[in-house]
């Protein structure tokens, strides 16, 4: 369905997992962008090179992260307001955060806001991905009070690959011991987004201090299933509306009290979407 029109005043930012860049310009990327006109675009699995994200956006300020291995990964922050600072990588050399975060700061005026394109590992119950998986979730809760430090307008976007509550999963029932469901990450979730400071107890049974995050989804659209923003190509995922919630607006406080609006720009039929991914869109009073 179409956009809805943008109130006055706001900076328009969609998070996209386009499923390679270069596929999703040829599928109908760049008609979504001309008709719901974002000014800020974190990108995942990019699956190009700079100068191949420079020619499938022409006329965007492009910062990106590519994978070590070609084709895999890859995040990008694309956006009309200048780009004053970047940065990538997230933890120490032991942790493989190539292609998977990327930070960039715009100056907005006055204020500056830190955003930040994320691809979690997908993971695999019980197998050596999936503690890497552990290991990068583990490096985004040390990253995330230094994002937030002084009050800051900072905003973590991306495929974050876990879907926190029972109504982000519609069949939630069979994932439960299933990576992106799993009670341990579902409880890193619990943290990121409990009170500041406050002890936490996650639904896995493990105790942690909370960081004050806001999902901006989840608060906006409250206790309702979903809005999903990937299906599986099994079945009729789509078509049923049998989703996941994966893809994520993680907002300081400040940044999430000037939220005007929030929507999936979901296609209107299987066979004209760009990526297995809807954009998530969020218009911010800035």
């Amino acid at each position: 369905m179409p956009a809805p029109k943008r109130q006055p005043d706001t900076l328009r930012i969609a998070s996209i997992n386009v499923n390679g860049i270069r596929a999703a310009v040829r599928g109908g990327m760049l008609a979504w962008i001309d008709q719901a006109e974002p000014d800020v675009m974190a990108l995942q699995e990019v699956r190009a090179t700079a100068e191949q994200l420079r020619t499938a956006l022409p006329g965007w300020q492009i910062v990106n992260d590519e994978a070590l291995a070609k084709g895999r990964a890859g995040v990008a922050i694309a956006t009309r307001a200048p780009v004053s600072a970047s940065h990538t990588g997230l933890a120490a050399d032991e942790l493989d955060s190539a292609g998977r975060w990327i930070e960039a700061d715009l100056a907005l005026g006055d204020a500056r806001l830190r955003i930040v394109s994320a691809y979690v590992p997908t993971g695999e119950a019980d197998t050596p991905k999936q503690d890497q998986k552990w290991g990068f979730l583990d490096a985004m809760t040390a990253r995330l009070p230094q994002l937030a430090s002084g009050g800051a307008l900072a905003l973590v976007m991306g495929d974050l690959n876990v879907g926190h509550r029972e109504l982000d999963i519609r069949n939630w029932r069979g994932n439960v011991k299933k990576a992106g469901f799993l009670p341990r990450e579902r409880a890193y979730f619990d943290r990121f987004f409990g009170p500041a400071g406050a002890p936490v107890e996650g639904v896995d049974g493990s105790t942690g201090t909370g960081l004050g995050w806001v999902d901006v989804g989840r608060r906006f659209h409250g206790e309702v299933d979903g809005p999903y923003s990937w299906w599986s190509n099994r079945g009729k995922a789509f078509d049923n509306d049998t989703g996941w919630r994966i893809d994520y607006h993680v907002a300081t406080p400040a940044l999430a009290e000037r939220v005007r609006d929030y929507f999936i720009g979901r296609a209107p039929s299987w066979d004209t979407r760009w990526s297995d991914h809807a954009p998530v869109v969020v218009d911010y009073a800035l």
